[in-house]
């Protein structure tokens, strides 16, 4: 082993299912090094064997698979010679893992500070006062929020953002030698992503961890990375320094997976023209809604989460609805499929009313409407094959069955550009991307004038999320379908929609065509969502959080008034005197973008094209 390697992978093979009966090998022979404290990324799509090679660290394989080749050493320490009392010895102590859900890692009934301090104390590296104090000294570093105390809550009192770093304190609490993270923001929204990578990004840095980092996403990669190993099928495609990897890819498959990073640029209005005499196809107007009891006195939820929301979709366009985890956006879904109640406003389908109650719509409305959820493997059941899914829509809908049936379903799986061997598998047999063209040709079924799509692409690797986008615009040409399409990020909405609107903690804070987002100004949130997406460039997330490391102006107490700008806690450019005792005014931009903001068009273009507003 080369003494500057901290990680070398030579032959590696792991297989799936054992003799007598068919065995896959799903890593094929990949090679590669690490240098201590170097940062690695392993980079492909789904199925590429990325996490494989990753979990191979640890010694470890995944139910049905086996380590059939090769070898791996971290440190002078051959992991694959080891028994299994000698793999679980190094795992925590010597190789940590960081998993992708935090939240499914950490166990409910038990405090965030027990389970931290759990590896230090399994491996009897300290005592539990100073497991507790280092504890306390990571939360610090990675810029948790009350480090002295989090450590007494349960899982369920922190946001995700939080518990992601918490899970990376849970792993270095050992000081390992190597830390594996397996796409540990994925699941997070834009601006969550980047408080996690900085943080992580601090602690690599000024613990000199040796790190591998499992991703799909290149722009990410390129914050964290020194170098990148890109796997298809298995496979190496291409192994090198993240400056070159980016700027000169050498492997055709490396070009595509820039290609799919890359989003495109927003498409001409594809909006069919319509008569001011046609009223929209969906219209909400005062939108108020929530859960809990409703208070006799203001009418209103105990939990408001959407308030004074309004929008239209006019008949063959896509409205785009962006904001953070909570602001809203499946609630509004919600609201319009009528799964939800709304406690005020009024919601109009065709220029006509649409009942609230789903129960209280007619079947033609019902059928009209269709929601796609976020996940996939939640949304179809299991135990069904595909052509089962299908044809339960077929039946309700149209009375479809048999021979007809059969024939539409195979058709709706050309649609979506699924093949027809697919139809008597299960969902489990398909991949995260086929699971979502299915997800898309259910709802096609019914042959709706309205698809609710509620973060379709967030769990989808970069290639895949873009064919899916691809899918959803061929759609749209093709049947004249609209969509509401939700989303955190406001790249993916600029390339596929003609409207968007801007939701924070439930307020709709800025409204417009989609080109009101391509420069300044915009609302202040609006800037923070823009420049939260990562750049396909080395150096960016550095140059980012020293924009925004500025401490916020201050404030003085205001009352707890819902009618005052909802941003204004976390806003950098609000006004003493009127944010904190004044209810913003609705103003339109030169853009023709509609804003909630103090602050004039000419003064947030000012500011944010010199960077005083930090996202």
């Amino acid at each position: 082993m080369n003494a500057g390697n901290m990680i070398e992978v030579r032959g590696l093979r792991v297989v799936a299912g054992a003799a007598p009966d068919p065995v896959v090998e799903i890593v094929k022979g990949v090679d590669f090094s690490v240098k201590k404290g170097e940062v690695l990324a392993l980079i492909g799509e789904s199925g590429s064997g990325k996490t494989t090679i990753a979990l191979s660290l640890l010694g470890y394989a995944r139910a049905g698979c086996s380590i059939s080749g090769g070898s791996v050493r971290i440190g002078e320490v051959d992991v694959l010679s080891l028994d299994q009392a000698g793999r679980r010895a190094l795992r925590a102590r010597k190789v940590a893992y960081v998993a992708q859900s935090a939240s499914a890692a950490f166990n409910p009934a038990r405090t965030i500070m027990d389970q931290v301090i759990e590896p230090a104390l399994l491996h009897r590296l300290m005592t539990r006062d100073v497991a507790c104090k280092k504890a306390i000294a990571l939360f610090r570093s990675l810029a948790l929020p009350t480090p002295e105390t989090i450590g007494e809550r349960y899982p369920h009192q922190v946001s995700g953002g939080q518990l992601q770093r918490l899970m990376a304190a849970m792993a270095l609490i050992t000081d390992p030698a190597v830390v594996v993270f397996d796409e540990p923001t994925t699941a997070l929204d834009v601006t969550t992503q980047i408080e996690v990578l900085a943080a992580f990004k601090r602690v690599i840095r000024e613990l000199g961890t040796t790190a591998v980092y499992v991703s799909h996403d290149l722009a990410v990669v390129a914050q964290m990375a020194d170098r990148v190993v890109v796997l298809n099928g298995g496979l190496v495609k291409e192994n090198g320094e993240i400056a070159q990897v980016l700027d000169a890819p050498v492997d055709a498959y490396t070009r595509q997976l820039l290609a799919a990073s890359r989003h495109p640029d927003a498409p001409a209005d594809a909006r069919p023209a319509t008569s001011a005499a046609v009223p929209p196809l969906l219209e909400i107007r005062g939108l108020s809604a929530g859960y809990g009891r409703i208070d006799r006195t203001t009418g209103l939820p105990a939990a408001r989460i959407l308030d004074d929301v309004s929008l239209s979709i006019p008949r063959g366009s896509t409205l785009g609805v962006i904001g953070e985890s909570g602001s809203g956006k499946t609630t509004l879904a919600r609201v319009i499929a009528g799964l939800l109640g709304r406690a005020r406003g009024e919601v109009l389908f065709n220029g006509e009313p649409l009942p609230a109650e789903l129960s209280q719509r007619t079947h033609e409305q019902y059928r009209q409407i269709q929601i796609v959820f976020q996940n996939a493997d939640t949304a179809l059941n299991p135990s069904h094959t595909i052509a089962d899914i299908l044809g339960r829509p077929l039946a309700f809908y149209h009375r479809l069955r048999g021979a007809a049936a059969r024939k539409r379903m195979l058709e709706l799986l050309d649609l979506v550009k699924l093949p027809a061997s697919i139809a008597e598998r299960n969902p489990a047999g398909l991949s995260g991307g086929q699971k979502q063209r299915v997800n898309f040709a259910r709802a096609l079924a019914a042959e709706p004038a309205l698809i609710l799509c509620d973060e379709v692409t967030s769990a989808l690797d970069t290639v895949v999320g873009a064919a899916i986008l691809d899918l959803l615009g061929e759609l749209r040409r093709e049947l004249g379908v609209s969509y509401m399409f939700i989303s955190h990020d406001i790249s993916t909405v600029r390339a596929i929609c003609d409207d968007v609107i801007v939701l924070y903690a439930g307020h709709r804070v800025e409204a417009g065509q989609r080109d009101v987002l391509a420069a300044p100004p915009y609302h202040p949130y609006t800037g923070l969502l823009v420049n939260s997406v990562p750049a396909l460039r080395p150096g960016w997330l550095d140059a980012r959080c020293s924009v925004s490391s500025a401490a916020l102006p201050p404030l003085s107490a205001s009352d707890d008034s819902p009618e005052l700008c909802s941003f204004r806690a976390r806003c950098p450019v609000r006004i003493e005197g009127k944010c904190n005792a004044t209810a913003p005014s609705l103003r339109r931009l030169e853009s023709g973008a509609e804003i909630l903001c103090h602050h004039s068009s000419e003064e947030l273009d000012r500011l944010q094209r010199l960077e005083v507003i930090p996202a």
